[in-house]
């Protein structure tokens, strides 16, 4: 079992100890991230009864994700296609400021349900504020996430995927901005969350042109890979999320071993995945914050030297 798939063999144990998910729904999922339906049955033996979420959590938002409308008249919005290094059609939702001139660029990496309105909406929110913004399609080579109508399927697609395919179609998108007459090619950055989060820390340790990055709540990346990080990195974690805020004191240790700038800012009494306003952990407030912090960090090494 990779890394990766740890991740979301955990995140669904998670989901399970809250009593969002079945035991029979929580074997199909290992089952689709690993291949192995024994495995789940052996962490079902060892794991505590089903028990009611105890964290506080705000479950308000937006049902349908849309908070920029598609149709907006200062942007403009639509599905790309690009290639990749070995010239596979590679898929994403690219959004613009309309007008002339060249933009700083933000790389935006989904969660682990794939390429959702939530994450295209995001990247309106972005060229809303002057980015050109790029949602990558995470399961292009499975068809895309429009393929998927079960989203534990498209999850388990992405735990049968390879790290290091995944990140070299990530380096692909960031070339493919680059290449954009209306990018500055000089200040592309990233951000991702849950899933996504950890593949913008993965990014930005094989990325050298990265200029910025946030990661919302995404576990490390190899550390020993920590001192290749070039970008300037905003690290978002919700208080509450246990299993990813242990890998904190071991990230922070070797970022600062490496003489990295970054900043790692925790919102306290939040779940994992506080920010997305489609979602049943969504918190309004501590989102709102994020995001502008977000905007300053992006506005500090993007925008104010571009």
């Amino acid at each position: 079992m990779t890394d990766l798939q740890r991740y979301l063999v955990e995140e669904m144990v998670e989901e399970f100890q809250a009593g969002r998910l079945s035991r029979r729904e929580l074997l199909r999922r290992v089952a689709l991230i690993t291949g192995s339906a024994t495995l789940g049955a052996s962490l079902l033996a060892g794991l505590t009864p089903v028990r009611p979420a105890t964290a506080s959590v705000t479950a308000q938002g937006t049902p349908s994700g849309t908070t920029v409308s598609p149709d907006d008249p200062d942007i403009e919005a639509g599905m790309v296609e690009y290639a990749a290094a070995d010239g596979a059609a590679l898929i994403g939702y690219l959004a613009r400021p309309r007008g002339d001139g060249q933009r700083p660029a933000v790389l935006q990496i989904h969660e682990n349900r794939g390429l959702t309105e939530h994450h295209q909406d995001v990247s309106r929110r972005l060229a809303k504020q002057g980015y050109v913004s790029l949602a990558v399609d995470m399961l292009s080579r499975q068809g895309g996430t429009a393929r998927f109508t079960d989203s534990a399927e498209a999850t388990g697609a992405l735990g049968q995927a390879a790290p290091e395919q995944l990140v070299s179609d990530l380096r692909a998108a960031v070339a493919y901005l680059q290449s954009l007459p209306y990018v500055r090619a000089d200040r592309v950055g990233a951000m991702g969350f849950c899933w996504g989060g950890g593949m913008t820390w993965r990014l930005v340790t094989a990325e050298p042109a990265l200029v910025a990055a946030v990661p919302f709540y995404g576990p490390n990346p190899p550390l020993d890979a920590v001192p290749s990080i070039r970008a300037a990195i905003l690290a978002i974690y919700a208080g509450n999320d246990d299993r990813i805020n242990a890998g904190i004191p071991e990230l922070r240790a070797a970022l600062d071993a490496a003489g990295k700038t970054y900043e790692i800012v925790i919102f306290p009494n939040t779940e994992h995945a506080f920010f997305n306003d489609t979602g049943p952990r969504y918190n309004a407030a501590a989102a709102a914050e994020a995001w502008t912090k977000t905007l300053e960090w992006f506005g500090r090494y993007l925008t104010a030297s571009a």
